[in-house]
C-alpha cells in the first residue's frame, strides 16, 4: 500500500513538473522593438537568465530604448554577418545624439546550454571584464558560438529572435554602412537606411520609435502577436487595441481599419472597408503551431 502511494505520488510530481516546465515557457516575456525598417519580436530567457532578463526589461519598461538607434552592423567578412548592436545611444528630434543612461553592470550569466547562434540576442560589454554588460545588446547575425562563447567569461544570450523578427534583423544588417564620428564617439559600422550620402540625417537611421512587452500568455495573445509581425502590412499599428465583444477576443487596428479575433477555436478577421463579414482564416490549433515554429 505504502509502495503504490509512494509511486503514485511520485507520478504525479513528475506530472506536475512536466506540467509546470510547460506553462513556464508558455508564460516567458515577449519583447517588441518596434524599428523603422519593421519589428523586432524576441522572446526573453526568464527562467534561465534571470539577472540579464530582468536587467534588460528594466531600460524596456523605463522607457530607455526609445529612439535609440542601431548603431553597429559588423560583418566578419563581404559575405559572413556577425552582429547588429543597440542599446547603447539615442538620438533626438534635433538630431543631437546621447548615451543610454546606466542603470548599473550585471553579472554574468554565461551558459554554454545558451550559446550566441544566430537568432540570439546577447550583452554587449566591455573587453576583460566579464560582469560589464549595462544597457547594450546585440543580436547574432551567424554563427558566432566558436568566437563569443569562449572569450571575457563568454557573452550571456538572454533571449531569441522570433521568425519575423529576423527577416527585420536581416533587412537591417544588408543596409549600408556609415563611418561617422559625433560628439559621443565615433560610429564605425553604422547602418543607414535611404542613404544617398553626406550629410547624416535623422532619417537615416535605423531608429527604435515603440519598444514594449507584449502580452503573451494566452493562445490567442501568441497567434495575434505572430500574426502582426508577420502581416504588418494588413495589420497596422503592429500593436492592436485588445478588446471583447460577442464572444469574441479580439485586437482592432486603426489604421488598417482591421479585427483579428478568436471564437469557438476559430481565427477571424474582419475588414469592413472590404467587407462587413467575419470571415474564418482557420483553426486556432495550426495557427498556434504556425506560431510556436516562428518562436511566438
Amino acid at each position: 500500500m505504502k509502495l503504490s502511494f509512494r509511486r503514485s505520488f511520485v507520478r504525479t510530481l513528475l506530472a506536475l513538473t512536466w506540467l509546470g516546465a510547460i506553462l513556464a515557457a508558455q508564460a516567458q516575456t515577449m519583447v517588441r522593438v518596434q524599428t523603422t525598417q519593421g519589428a523586432i519580436d524576441m522572446k526573453l530567457l526568464d527562467g534561465e537568465a534571470p539577472l540579464t532578463a530582468a536587467n534588460f526589461l528594466a531600460y524596456v519598461n523605463g522607457g530607455d530604448y526609445l529612439n535609440v538607434f542601431v548603431h553597429r552592423n559588423a560583418w566578419l567578412s563581404a559575405t559572413v554577418p556577425f552582429v547588429i548592436q543597440a542599446g547603447g545611444y539615442k538620438i533626438a528630434a534635433n538630431g543631437s545624439i546621447s548615451s543610454v543612461v546606466s542603470r548599473g553592470a550585471v553579472v554574468n550569466e554565461f551558459s554554454a546550454t545558451r550559446s550566441n547562434v544566430r537568432g540570439t540576442v546577447a550583452m554587449a560589454k566591455v573587453g576583460s571584464d566579464p560582469n560589464s554588460a549595462t544597457s547594450q545588446w546585440f543580436i547574432n547575425m551567424g554563427n558566432n558560438a566558436a568566437n563569443l562563447d569562449v572569450q571575457n567569461g563568454g557573452f550571456t544570450v538572454f533571449a531569441r529572435v522570433t521568425a519575423p523578427g529576423m527577416t527585420t534583423a536581416d533587412r537591417i544588417a544588408a543596409l549600408p554602412n556609415y563611418a561617422w564620428t559625433d560628439t559621443t564617439g565615433p560610429f564605425n559600422q553604422l547602418p543607414v537606411q535611404n542613404w544617398n550620402g553626406p550629410p547624416l540625417l535623422l532619417g537615416n537611421l535605423v531608429v527604435f520609435t515603440d519598444v514594449r512587452t507584449l502580452p503573451s500568455q494566452t493562445s490567442s495573445d501568441r497567434i495575434f502577436n505572430y500574426l502582426e509581425a508577420a502581416y504588418p502590412q494588413c495589420l497596422s499599428p503592429t500593436n492592436g487595441t485588445p478588446g471583447e465583444a460577442l464572444g469574441y477576443v479580439f485586437r482592432y487596428y486603426a489604421a488598417s481599419n482591421a479585427y483579428v479575433g478568436t471564437k469557438d477555436n476559430q481565427v477571424w478577421y474582419l475588414v469592413p472597408a472590404i467587407s462587413p463579414d467575419v470571415r474564418s482564416l482557420g483553426n486556432m490549433a495550426d495557427w498556434l503551431n504556425t506560431a510556436a515554429s516562428a518562436g511566438y
